[in-house]
Formats: structure tokens, C-alpha cells, sequence
């Protein structure tokens, strides 16, 4: 395997849901506390040199130039701060710029962040918001939401491959089932096929249940060079592989309206950068905004041909039992899905699962683990690959 690009030596992440009365920068706050504690060095504050935040919409609590505002709140008086926004996928942008930083030499300690307060807004100023990371000049002024974004993509995937309604069922009844076991999940709840296919209808086929939630959260992780991650805990996390690209902001311009070529291309890139098979990895966490897009994804990663994702659920392989275990968070489906944080709670997942830490929902054994984290309807993609030392 490849030597790693940068280790995680603490990582944090607030508790998920409608957060009232609290604003983003004590989320994240809440997130920090947690990463800090994890660490053996006490002074572990005093060592990060640079920060990196990822942070989607100013519209939720009217707030611009965020990075300066969450660094004082954690202490940080002088430190150079950038905010990154790549919709939803803000923070793997944070984290991808971090690695690049700590690559680089320039900085041997970051703070890579990410956090968003989406609740102070009602429902329809919120989908307003998210909109405005889709295409204003087509997707835009015809009227589309995210959830009429992915409705299309599933029709076409549907009419074309014979997915069913029930296959994406399963991926919502799979990921509740994992957030029964994550105290800090949005919303704890069992739900059955039946439930999902009942739920009132979004945009046709997606329903409620097929839909993540607005959720309110922050995350944040710690890194560092390699040779030093074992100054600040006897259990680091090496990332491995990075992998990023884009494609067409609107789906008009793809040759096909399911196809989401830009995760292969950053799967791709990480595996190869990790020296590694999409074989070897033992847990993911992808990004299920919708359902139909975690059965894109399993296609697109690798673990699925074409056309055959929604297989995957029938057998089970995505499960925590599986031989590929998916979402073990729960999750945006039922974890929540803060735009500005998903990313790096994705990556906070696999670093509790790796360093063994993941209670009841830990995959025995695993050593690899992968996060995957898309913007817009996959017009930009970061893809992660970590590994533990034992």
C-alpha cells in the first residue's frame, strides 16, 4: 500500500437533528470539544496552525465569512481560517485542501471541519437554498428540486435497467435500521418497506422515506503529517487515497440522466492512489441524499455492474452482515444530512470504525474504510480511502 498522505489523530462530531436554540458555531463547537478529548497530547489545541471549514449557504442564518466566526468560537484568535462551499460536499472539500496543505509541508497540524444550521429556515427556504447548487439558467427556472432532480434519475434508471421501488425501499429500511445504533443520528427509527412505499410522494418515485432529512450538525477532524500522528494518539488514522472530480451541473448535458460518471472517476483515483481494490475496502459510507443514489453509487464504485445495485439489497450485501457494509452511520438518510458537515461525518464514521469504537454497528475486523461525498446532483465528488496500522 501507498505511503499515506496525511493521519487522523481526533476526530468529533456534534449530535444530529433540529438543533433549537443553538447556532452553527456552538454545533460545532460541540463536535470539537469531542475531537480534542481524544487525543493524548492535552496541548493538542495549541498545535493546529491552519483551519479549514466546510460551510454550503449563507441563506440559513444569514451569515457569510463563517471561517473567522467558527475559529473564534473554538479558541482561535490568529489562526488562518478558509471556508471551502462545494454544496454538499463542502467539508470533503475542506478535508481534500487540508491533505493538500499538510502534503505540501506548509502546515504540519489542521483542523478540517464542517457544519450547518438549516432549521432556523422553514421547508420550502430551505429546498430554495439547496436549489441554488443546481443550475440557475436550466434546472433552476424550470422549477426542479433536488428531489425532482433524482426523480429523474431514477425514472431513467428504472425504465432502463428495471430498478424497482422496492430495491430503493431497502436502502431506507437498511440505513434506519444502522441509526437505531448511533445515539447521534437525527432520527431513530425502524421503518419497513411498506412504510416507505406508503410515505406521500416527493417527486415520483421518490417519497418521503426515500428522502434524507434537514438536519442541523457539525463535524470536525484533526490531522497531521504521518511520521508525527503517534505524538497525539496511539491509534491514528491514515488516509490513504483522495480521490475528486466533476462532470455537467445539469443532467440535460450527460449522456445519460443516470449516470453519475464523476464518483468512478474519484473512486478511481483514490483506490490507485491507495494501492488498493475497491475489494479490499471493508466499510463505506456513501452518500445516500436520496435512495436511488446509493444504488447509483454501488454501480459507480465498483461493487455493482450496471444496472444490478438494486441486487445488492435483495441479497443483503450492503448490510452490516454484508460482504460490502454500507451507511453503517445510518447514513443521510436517517443521520441527517447537514450539508456543510456530511462529508466530514462521513469521515468520522470510519474513523470510529477502524479504530474499533463503533459500538453495536462496528464491522468486525475492518481495516479499510471508504467515504464517498457528492455535490449537486454529482457535478462534484471527493472520495476517501482510510486505513488503520494494526
Amino acid at each position: 500500500m501507498s505511503k499515506p498522505l496525511a493521519s487522523i489523530v481526533a476526530a468529533g462530531c456534534s449530535k444530529f437533528g433540529k438543533r433549537t436554540g443553538v447556532m452553527a458555531r456552538e454545533l460545532l463547537v460541540e463536535a470539537f470539544q469531542e475531537a480534542i478529548s481524544k487525543s493524548k497530547d492535552p496541548d493538542i489545541r495549541k498545535k493546529i496552525r491552519v483551519g479549514f471549514f466546510g460551510n454550503f449557504s449563507e441563506m440559513y442564518e444569514h451569515q457569510s465569512h463563517v471561517a473567522p466566526i467558527l475559529a473564534d468560537w473554538l479558541g482561535f484568535h490568529d489562526l488562518p481560517v478558509i471556508r471551502t462551499e462545494d454544496a454538499c460536499a463542502s467539508g470533503s472539500a475542506a478535508l481534500r485542501t487540508g491533505i493538500m496543505a499538510i502534503k505540501s509541508g506548509l502546515y504540519d497540524v489542521a483542523l478540517i471541519a464542517g457544519v450547518e444550521k438549516m432549521n432556523n429556515r422553514r421547508t420550502n427556504e430551505v429546498l430554495e437554498g439547496l436549489a441554488m447548487a443546481s443550475d440557475i439558467a436550466i434546472e433552476q427556472w424550470s422549477g426542479l428540486t433536488f428531489a425532482g432532480i433524482f426523480a429523474l434519475m431514477a425514472t431513467w434508471h428504472m425504465h432502463k435497467y428495471g430498478t424497482t421501488e422496492t430495491q430503493m425501499a431497502l436502502v431506507a429500511v437498511k440505513n434506519h435500521k444502522n441509526a437505531t445504533l448511533n445515539p447521534k443520528v437525527h432520527m431513530q427509527k425502524l421503518i419497513t418497506v411498506e412504510d416507505v412505499l406508503k410515505s406521500r410522494i416527493v417527486a415520483w418515485p421518490l417519497k418521503l422515506y426515500d428522502c434524507s432529512l434537514i438536519t442541523d450538525g457539525a463535524a470536525c477532524v484533526i490531522i497531521t503529517k504521518p511520521e508525527i500522528a503517534e505524538k497525539f494518539t496511539d491509534n491514528p488514522i491514515d488516509i490513504i487515497g483522495s480521490g475528486s472530480s466533476s462532470d455537467h451541473e445539469s443532467l440535460i448535458e450527460r449522456k445519460e440522466i443516470s449516470d453519475i460518471k464523476g464518483i468512478a472517476k474519484a473512486t478511481r483515483e483514490a483506490l490507485e492512489m491507495a494501492e488498493i481494490k475497491i475489494k479490499n475496502v471493508d466499510v463505506a459510507e456513501l452518500h445516500d441524499c436520496f435512495t436511488i443514489a446509493e444504488i447509483l453509487e454501488y454501480e459507480e464504485i465498483g461493487i455493482a455492474e450496471r444496472g444490478y445495485g438494486g441486487k445488492l439489497l435483495e441479497e443483503g450485501a450492503t448490510n452490516l452482515d454484508g460482504w460490502f457494509p454500507v451507511n453503517p452511520s445510518g447514513g443521510l438518510k436517517a443521520k441527517g444530512h447537514p450539508v456543510g458537515a456530511t462529508g466530514i461525518a462521513q469521515i468520522y464514521e470510519i474513523f470510529l470504525q477502524l479504530r474499533n469504537e463503533a459500538g453495536p454497528r462496528q464491522i468486525k475486523g475492518a481495516k479499510i474504510g471508504l467515504a464517498q461525498n457528492m455535490g449537486g446532483s454529482g457535478s462534484t465528488h471527493f472520495v476517501h480511502v482510510l486505513k488503520n496500522r494494526s
